[in-house]
């Protein structure tokens, strides 16, 4: 079994090191959004190439998230500093190619290297480093290392914390990667405020190494769990979700591309059983998904997943068209929820420690279902405090359920089986928040066509005063408004019912599992 054969380390240096590590993870998840700017101006991008830019976010997302379930896995086979150290290498070596981007124009400067047997090469490596293309393909590769840090980590705790100490430890594990996730962005900024925006990731560099020493000097050595690896089935786990996912990120638009990413990601989920159930050690065993306690704490994760998301993306456009803010108005806005969010996880986890898990769980879903169906009745006269009200309740909300579904998911499986656990309550939470996205993507489009429909642009009519324009202006202006309210009502009333359909589930996850 993978338990620690020796914990007689300090446990709070251990946890130390671990809550600096998915703070560190979840950083750089969310780091590029405010440096996307500066990327497209250094690689001459133009606004109509924003397809190409924009997945420097998805291709990371890609990576994140398909990783995950199999490198939990790993580290139950290989422990856990081995797998945390190969994620973590990964990422910086893929830090590093970010980092290069457009920078190495030094390798030609000498008319000597120019000239030589490798000009040709020292040109090509110059013109693939100063590409977009070069950019999503680092990113991505770095993402594969960052997803081994979240669900290794929360293995970890489960490792150097008994069952009845891990519920607070995983609170602050929830904390840490909500805190880390809400800086990134700030951080970008203020980096590219001083810096080149490729400082943004030089500076991954010895905050990476720190971390590492602080795992390797703090964390016991566990104990590995014998047999080989399925890389077939690390394939197919690995390929449905990236498959499903860039279906999912498609949805809404009119290609075909589709629905042949979602047919295929869902062959490889759906022929994987058959798989499993023929080898001895499956990359993701079957026997998890026959605990109840497991697939609740899982299905309770996506729902949660979809609709946090569906809150993250309705609340700063929402403040930017309806309630005309400026983008860092509806960031502040929106602030007020995500700031919440690790506040909650934190009291989840107390709150986790002393009572059985659903009760936490349930209230947590009471109050963001009951905060977003109040938030679907906004309108553009909506004040604080009202708004801060609703905000942080549904923040807290979502922050109090981290700690009981992550405890529950963990405690469920065997010993042997945490770093899996792990992998997977990590992923589906993510894989929650990519139907959440794709759903607003392909519904809110729709529903804006269907409201549009027998609405023109007011134009001149002859004789009209300028009086009689201006008002019909204001008239349409109005239109548009009250169709902007419909379709955020809407978003905001699904992730409310999202909400509350996971209280049945929360049922089935029983306490001391």
């Amino acid at each position: 079994m993978n338990v620690s054969t020796n914990i007689k380390k300090p446990q709070h240096l251990a946890m130390i090191a671990i809550i600096a590590g998915v703070f560190f993870a979840a950083d750089d998840q969310t780091v590029v959004v405010t440096i996307i700017p500066s990327i497209m101006k250094d690689l001459n991008v133009g606004v109509t190439e924003l397809n190409r830019i924009s997945w420097t976010i998805t291709g990371y997302l890609l990576g994140y998230i398909a990783v995950m379930p199999i490198m939990g896995r790993l580290s139950d086979m290989f422990g856990r500093r081995h797998i945390y150290a190969v994620g973590m290498i990964i990422f910086m070596l893929g830090s590093v190619g970010t980092a290069m981007t457009g920078s190495m124009y030094w390798l030609t400067d000498s008319e000597t290297l120019r000239n030589s047997y490798f000009g040709a090469y020292l040109d090509s490596i110059v013109t693939t480093t100063s590409t977009v293309e070069w950019v999503v393909a680092t990113r991505i590769f770095q993402s594969v290392g960052a997803g081994a840090l979240i669900p290794v980590s929360i293995a970890m705790v489960a490792d150097i914390y008994p069952i009845g100490k891990r519920a607070m430890a995983m609170g602050l594990i929830g904390a840490a990667a909500e805190m880390g996730a809400v800086v990134g962005p700030i951080w970008g900024g203020i980096v590219t405020k001083v810096l080149d925006w490729q400082w943004v990731f030089w500076l991954n560099l010895p905050v990476a190494i720190v971390v590492l020493l602080g795992i390797f000097l703090s964390f016991p050595s566990t104990k590995r769990v014998k047999g080989n690896i399925d890389y077939v089935g690390a394939t197919m786990i690995a390929g449905a979700l990236c498959l499903i996912t860039l279906g999912c990120s498609s949805l809404g638009k009119s290609s075909s591309s589709v629905y042949i990413y979602l047919t295929l990601g869902l062959v490889c989920l759906g022929s994987y059983p058959f798989l499993a159930a023929r080898i001895s050690n499956p990359i993701i065993p079957l026997s998890l998904f026959k605990n109840m306690e497991f697939v609740a704490s899982n299905v309770v994760n996506i729902l949660y997943g979809a609709a946090l998301m569906i809150a993250l993306v309705t609340i700063p456009l929402m403040a930017n068209t309806v309630l005309m803010k400026s983008p860092m108005e509806g960031g502040l806005i929106l602030s007020r929820l995500t700031i919440a969010i690790p506040v909650g996880a934190v009291l989840g986890g107390i709150l986790t420690k002393k009572l059985d898990g659903r009760i936490p769980s349930i209230s947590a879903l009471v109050m963001c279902g009951t905060a977003l169906l109040l938030m679907q009745y906004w309108d553009q006269n909506i004040k604080d405090p009202l708004m801060s009200i609703h905000l942080i309740i549904a923040g807290l909300g979502f922050g109090l359920i981290i700690a009981p579904v992550t405890v529950t998911a963990v405690n469920s499986g065997r010993e042997a089986m945490r770093g899996t656990t792990a992998g997977i309550i990590t992923t589906s939470r993510f894989i929650g928040m990519t139907f959440g996205i794709s759903a607003i993507a392909a519904w809110g489009s729709g529903r804006f066509q269907d409201l549009l429909l027998g609405i023109r642009v007011p134009g001149p009519n002859v004789g009209e005063t300028a009086t009689e324009i201006s008002a019909r202006l204001d008239e349409f202006q109005t239109t548009l408004t009250g169709i902007g309210i419909s379709i955020f009502s809407d978003f905001y009333q699904a992730a409310g019912i999202i909400c509350i359909l996971a209280i049945f589930p929360c049922i089935f996850m029983k306490k001391g599992s």
